[in-house]
C-alpha cells in the first residue's frame, strides 16, 4: 500500500493518563520519521493538539480540517500551515477522507468514535478501499476490539469487514500494518429474499 497521508481521529481532551498525550505526540513524531503527511481535526488542544505538535517538531506536513463553529470557540491550531475551515461537521469528514490514504483512531470520546466508524462503514460499503486502524494505548480499545470479534461472532459483522480493522499498541508496529495491508474484494450482500 503506498501511503502518503494519515488521517488520525483523537480527542480534543488530553485523558485522565499522561500515557495518551504521549502516544498521540509519539504518533505524530512517527510520522515524521516514515516521510509521511498528517489530516486531523485541526484543534491545538488535548490529544489532537498533542498530535499536531508531535508532528509539526519532526517536520510532517500537517493539515488541519475544523468546522466554522469550533475555529470560532478558539480550538483551532493557528499554528498550522494548513488549516481549512469548512462550514460543517460533514464537510470536515468528507474533506478528510478525500485527502488521506489511511485512517487512525487514537483514543477519544463519542467524536472519535462516530468519525473512525463512519470510515469502516464507507470501507464496508466499497466506497474507498483505504486501510482503517487503532492505536491501542494501554490496553484503551481493548473493549471495544472484543466487541466488533462478539458482533461478528453473533452474525451482524462479517468476518472479511472486522478483518478491516487493524489494531497495534505501538505507532510504528500500526503504521507497519497500515503500509502492508492489501485490499480485499468487498464481500457480495446477502440476498435477504432467500431467507
Amino acid at each position: 500500500m503506498n501511503l502518503r497521508r494519515i488521517c488520525v481521529f483523537c480527542a480534543s481532551s488530553p485523558g485522565r493518563a499522561p500515557s495518551y498525550r504521549a502516544a498521540a505526540a509519539e504518533f505524530g513524531r512517527a510520522l515524521g520519521e516514515r516521510g509521511l503527511e498528517l489530516v486531523y481535526g485541526g484543534g491545538k488542544v488535548g490529544l489532537m493538539g498533542a498530535l499536531a505538535d508531535g508532528a509539526l517538531a519532526a517536520g510532517v506536513r500537517v493539515t488541519g480540517v475544523i468546522p466554522e463553529a469550533l475555529m470560532a470557540k478558539e480550538v483551532g491550531h493557528r499554528g498550522l500551515p494548513d488549516l481549512r475551515v469548512v462550514g460543517s461537521m460533514h464537510e470536515r469528514k468528507a474533506l478528510m477522507v478525500e485527502l488521506a490514504d489511511a485512517f487512525v483512531m487514537l483514543p477519544g470520546g463519542f467524536g472519535t468514535y462516530e468519525e473512525f466508524c463512519e470510515v469502516l462503514t464507507w470501507s464496508q460499503l466499497g466506497l474507498h478501499q483505504k486501510p482503517c486502524g487503532v492505536l491501542d494505548v494501554d490496553g484503551f480499545f481493548q473493549n471495544l476490539m472484543a466487541f466488533f470479534d462478539h458482533a461478528t461472532a453473533e452474525g451482524f459483522v462479517s468476518q472479511a469487514h472486522r478483518d478491516i480493522v487493524l489494531c497495534a499498541n505501538t505507532p510504528q508496529a500500526l503504521l507497519d500494518r497500515l503500509a502492508a495491508w492489501v485490499p480485499v474484494a468487498t464481500p457480495k450482500w446477502i440476498d435477504r429474499s432467500e431467507t
